[in-house]
This record gives C-alpha cells, structure tokens and sequence, in this order.
C-alpha cells in the first residue's frame, strides 16, 4: 500500500522512463542518462567544418514535388557538372589468405558470407597499398563489433608494435576486439561522434606517435566526410606542425641497419614507410550518399567551382540513393520497415548488406515517369560518383594521391565504392581554407 501511495515521475534526463519523486535526486547521481565527463579528446565540432552563410532553406520540397521542367533542370545540371568524369571505375576486387577458412565455412549464411567477401577485399586493398605492417595504428571509424580491426590484426600475426582505435558513437553488443589478447597488439575502443573526435588527444596516438592508417566499412554518408577532416585536417596537419621525428629515423635509432635489412628479407619489417607521414594511408568503403550534409562535406570547394552549391548538393545527394532503391518494388511491408530502420539509424554505425538503403518519398516510383528506371539509376551513380569526386579533389589539395575502386560485386553489395589514398611525397599539403 505504501509503494503505491508513491508517485513516480517522468526522468528528467530521459522520458522515456520513470522513478519515484522521492528518489529523484538519488536517481540523477546514477542514472544511465546522465551526461558523463568529456574525454581530452572530444572538443566539440573539431571536424565538421566551417559552418556556410547560405544554409540550405528550412523548408526545401521533396524531389517527388518538383515539377517536371524543374527536375529537368537539376539533372541537366548534374550531368553538365559531370562531364569529363570517368564514370566507369576500375574493378579491385581482392581478398586475403587471412580470411580463407572463414570464407569457407559451410555454416556461412548468406548475410555472413558477403560481409566476409568485403571484409577480405579491404583487406587485400589494404595489403595492396603496402598499408598492412608493423609499427603502425589503424583507426577503424565506424567500427561497429570491430570486425574489419579484427581480420587486420589476424592477417598481421606476430607484427611488432600494432594499435588499434576502433571508434563508434553508440553502444554495440557483441563486439569482437575484446577477444583479442596478442602481446603485439593493443585494442582501445572510444564512444564518440567522429564530429568531436581529437586523435592528437588519444594518449596511445601522442606517446608512440605511430602512423594512422584510416579504415572503415560502410562509413555512411556524412562520416565518411567528418572521418576525413579527422584525419586529413585535425590529426595531420596538427603533426606536421610539431615537427615530430620521422619513423624511419626512430627506427634506427633502436636497430643497426644491418639488423633492420635482415628482418626486412624475413618479412618482419615490410611495408615500413620509406618517409614518415601522420596519416600514412585511408582506405573507406563508401556508403549512403543520401545521409551526407552539406555543413559537413568536404567537396564545398569542388561544387562551388562548378557553380553548384547547398541547394544542388541537397537534391543530388537525395537522388543518389536512386542507384540503390531505384529498382526496387515498394510494398507496404517494405515500407513499414525501412521506416523503423531509419529511426534507428546512426551514422557510422550500422553494417549494411547491400547499402542500407530506404524507400523514401523521393525514391524513384514516386517521381513522373518521363525518365525509366534504368535511367534513374544511372542518374543515381552520376550523383554519387560527383559527391565522391568532391571528396577526391579534397585529399588531393591535402597532399594526397586518391583513388575511387569497386572492392566487390554490386550482388554481394550496392554499395561496392572503396576510396583509397596515400600521402603525395612529392608534394606538401595545402594550407586548409
């Protein structure tokens, strides 16, 4: 009788549970909700760049409003602003021995089996660049259970000096780089929006002061963008500034060279950076264009150049989702569903299995009917591959040598676009606008 005498209350830090308004104030002190300490290396809205005066409008209509003389005119625009762009990249797809058992494994479900397929093509990408050795630091954004970290660390075996980051915004069950217990290898995980993530602020980063090399699978729309300016702005440029030794020299410093040369035939020592860079590589497989934001994206520069800007970035980044939904029969299950996983979304955060892409009001069945699916769909990849250029042209004025590569089947994925890049030796990266 006493108990429901009490009256309970809404909590204040989260609604969407209650506590007795006698134990309030005890209940603030431990709640699961309430806004913990920030770390050293969260500083708020370090990588989302400068924010734009001409904002895109409150109020914009959706694509299956426009008129059609009026999406006649943005796709004359798209394919104008195209021009001269290779629309056909070239076919890396790899793999690696690393993941052979597990690739054939009988007990593979159809699902685990083309994650894996991507998993092993990074991998082999990742090799390819001469990116997988010792004495380095691979920062996983978007890193979910950890499981393109883990197949990294598997392939490296006994590497000397190996670090791993894996950064995710929200909690993830099930996680996979807890099991790892190598000697060589350190896991360090950290929950937190890629917005606000400071990697010169990561004690393991500031004391070995390895080289980065930034992956991801599936890095979705805008935190593809903000991984980016982490790494390329924030993290390097800050490095470079302070002068820091260069590796090669550290490395002698604890080795002769003879003794360097005779690991070097053993393969313990391949794939070392003949000249130290902060960010020694990035290899990002893209995902949902239609989550960019143009506060955020890289490429402003690049559009502005082709007399395009918020408003035209907003409308090309809602049709590039018609490269992956285009063909796709809207039912109303269908719909029912991608509803409740677009409340569930975060960015960086999910693994999708073939671009997680969403019905939306602006998918293609809802638009006039003077384009055919198939030319909805290439219009789609025309958008996607001129966001993609934007960020190219972005690392390339930071020193970079990028590159754009299908790293898998479009069956086993619709999102099957790796951008790689490497640190340009032969030049210096611009000053940042």
């Amino acid at each position: 009788m006493e108990e429901n005498a009490r009256k309970r209350i809404l909590c204040p830090l989260d609604p969407k549970h209650t506590v007795y308004e006698d134990r309030l104030a005890k209940h603030l002190k431990k709640c699961n909700s309430r806004e913990k300490p920030k770390p050293d290396f969260f500083i708020q809205d370090i990588n989302a760049g400068l924010k734009d005066e001409t904002e895109i409008p409150d109020q914009l209509v959706p694509i299956s409003s426009l008129s059609e003389e009026q999406l006649e005119n943005l796709i004359k625009k798209l394919r104008k602003a195209s021009e001269g762009l290779n629309c056909t990249l070239k076919d890396q797809i790899m793999s690696h021995p690393a993941l052979h058992d597990a690739l054939n494994d009988p007990k593979n479900g159809d699902s685990a089996a083309k994650h894996l397929k991507q998993q092993a093509s990074i991998l082999g990408n990742i090799e390819n660049l001469k990116l997988l050795g010792p004495r380095r630091c691979f920062v996983e954004f978007g890193a979910g259970k950890g499981k393109l970290s883990h197949w990294v660390d598997i392939a490296l075996k006994d590497a000397e000096k190996v670090h791993f980051i894996l950064v995710e915004k929200v909690t993830t069950r099930f996680k996979v780089d807890g099991k790892h217990r190598k000697k060589n290898s350190v896991f360090e995980r950290l929950q937190i929006d890629i917005q606000h993530l400071c990697l010169n602020k990561i004690p393991l980063l500031s004391k070995e002061k390895l080289p980065i090399v930034g992956i991801g699978k599936h890095l979705c729309g805008v935190a593809t963008d903000l991984a980016l300016r982490c790494l390329v702005e924030t993290y390097a440029a800050s490095c470079e500034e302070r002068n820091e030794e260069p590796l090669a020299k550290r490395i002698k410093n604890d080795k002769t060279e003879k003794e360097i040369n005779t690991l070097a035939k053993e393969g313990n020592e391949k794939n070392i950076p003949e000249k130290w860079t902060p960010v020694a590589g990035i290899v990002i497989a893209l995902c949902c264009h239609h989550r960019c934001d143009w506060r955020h994206y890289v490429g402003k520069e690049y559009f502005r150049a082709l007399g395009l800007g918020a408003v035209d970035f907003h409308y090309f980044q809602r049709m590039s989702s018609w490269a992956t939904c285009g063909m796709r029969k809207t039912t109303l299950e269908a719909s029912n569903s991608s509803t409740k996983r677009r409340d569930k979304q975060n960015d960086g955060s999910e693994e999708h299995d073939d671009g997680g892409c969403r019905i939306t009001d602006d998918s293609p069945e809802s638009l006039p009917g003077f384009l055919t699916g198939e030319e909805k769909k290439k219009i789609g990849h025309l958008c996607k591959l001129l966001i993609d250029q934007g960020r190219i042209k972005y690392l390339q004025q930071k020193g970079f040598s990028p590159a754009l590569q299908y790293y898998t089947d479009p069956l086993v994925s619709l999102e099957n676009v790796l951008l790689t890049a490497l640190p340009n030796h032969s030049s210096s990266p611009e000053t940042s606008a």
